[in-house]
């Protein structure tokens, strides 16, 4: 079997490519792409093709049909190579995923174009997750330079609805990553470099409280006052926060009534709650059932809907191997690089609760995420896209991280 490729050749490589990288990345930040701007992701999407096919891969592009507001998706991208290596025999498919669209409206890049200051890039998506997708791609590069092919697949997965919850491309991303054996998600470090080894997930519920409407100045009590009972329900919603381990609850939607003078029939709560374990999302939803179930206001009615659930990117003991290769790679190239935990959701727990080991922050260092600050460390770009191509390298054969 041939041997990994030097970290020494790979940072030599991704110094000389830095200029275009910069130049790219420029050009991917200029293009509006924002969840809702279905043709500037396909521009996007255009890009990221022909540049994959220039790299070998066979790309699918796959409608992406129709978001939940009833507007069309961006399409989805999956990029796929075969390695040198058969997965017959232990060879392993690694599952890269980035996603192109932005938090921004339409006109953003002409308002806030790209930008250098110093050794910081601006602009809407540059780090979030432009500057990381472009890494993938960067690092694939690399690896080819260096004549190394030993896996058994390199697939890269671009996404055009992250930002909004993935509603698109959820099953997408669950179909492709069922078939990888391990993932690196591409979103962009934490400022000070740290990988993300666990992620929180979500549920979303929306609980909706009926009543009886009465005339509130003739003959209230015969009413059943709906925004009482949500009101009572509210505060003891609130309060499961600290009852459950690593757990938040927030009630962040509250809505009641149609006129003053109407004792409201009904009210609806809109309800969050987020845990870094699956059983303790579990838990939780089944005290906001029970609490439902509670009688607040005589004559009113609590039902709990799930809207949503996102799984939570667990730390698991693969997880944990995979982060350790990639700090010990990151020492070998001169990186001061972490594990961190996070309470953002993001691909890598759509990833993670197909079962697969994922590790995040795999892009350069950036920070500022959703705003006109957003930044990008350029000094970080060589040395990031080195570690993770070694990384690549390293999970590609039977000897990789997390071959259990």
């Amino acid at each position: 079997m041939a041997g990994r490729p030097a970290t020494d050749g790979l940072l030599a490589h991704t110094r000389a490519a830095l200029p275009r990288y910069l130049d790219e990345l420029e050009q991917l930040v200029s293009v509006d792409s924002g969840s809702y701007s279905p043709d500037g992701i396909n521009r996007v999407a255009d890009w990221v093709e022909g540049r994959m096919h220039r790299l070998g891969f066979t790309v699918e592009r796959i409608s992406g049909g129709t978001l939940p507001t009833g507007q069309r998706s961006g399409d989805i991208l999956v990029a796929r190579r075969t390695g040198a290596l058969a997965a017959a025999d232990g060879a392993r498919r690694i599952l890269l995923a980035g996603h192109m669209d932005t938090v921004f409206d339409d006109g953003t890049a002409r308002l806030r174009p790209f930008t250098m200051e110093g050794d910081r890039a601006h602009g809407p998506g540059v780090s979030d997750d432009k500057g990381g997708l472009l890494a993938g791609i960067h690092a694939i590069e690399a690896l080819d330079a260096l004549g190394w092919d030993q896996y058994a697949e390199l697939v890269l997965l671009a996404t055009p609805d992250e930002e909004i919850g993935s509603p698109v491309s959820r099953p997408v991303t669950e179909a492709t990553a069922a078939a990888a054996d391990c993932a690196l998600a591409l979103e962009c470090a934490r400022e000070n470099g740290d990988l993300v080894i666990a992620r929180k997930g979500v549920a979303d519920l929306r609980v909706t409280v009926t009543g009886r409407a009465a005339h509130a100045g003739i003959e209230p009590e015969r009413g059943s006052h709906a925004a009482l009972a949500a009101a009572h329900l509210v505060i003891a919603l609130q309060n499961l926060n600290g009852r459950f381990p690593d757990v938040s609850v927030n009630v962040g939607v509250v809505r009641a009534g149609s006129r003053p003078n109407i004792v409201p029939a009904e009210a609806e709560l809109h309800v969050e709650i987020r845990s870094s374990k699956a059983r303790s999302l579990d838990d939780c939803r089944r005290a906001v059932e029970d609490l439902a179930r509670t009688p607040w206001v005589a004559g009113t009615r609590a039902v709990v809907e799930v809207t949503d659930v996102c799984p939570p990117m667990e730390e698991t003991e693969r997880v944990r191997q995979l982060a350790a290769t990639a700090l010990r790679l990151g020492a070998g190239l001169g990186l001061s690089v972490g594990a961190a935990a996070t309470g953002g959701v993001g691909d890598a727990n759509i990833i993670a609760g197909a079962g697969i080991p994922v590790l995040d922050g795999l892009g350069p260092v950036g920070g500022g995420d959703h705003s006109p600050a957003e930044w990008l460390d350029v000094s970080s770009v060589p040395g990031r896209i080195a570690l993770l191509a070694a990384l690549i390298a390293e999970s590609g054969d039977t000897h990789g991280p997390s071959a259990a």
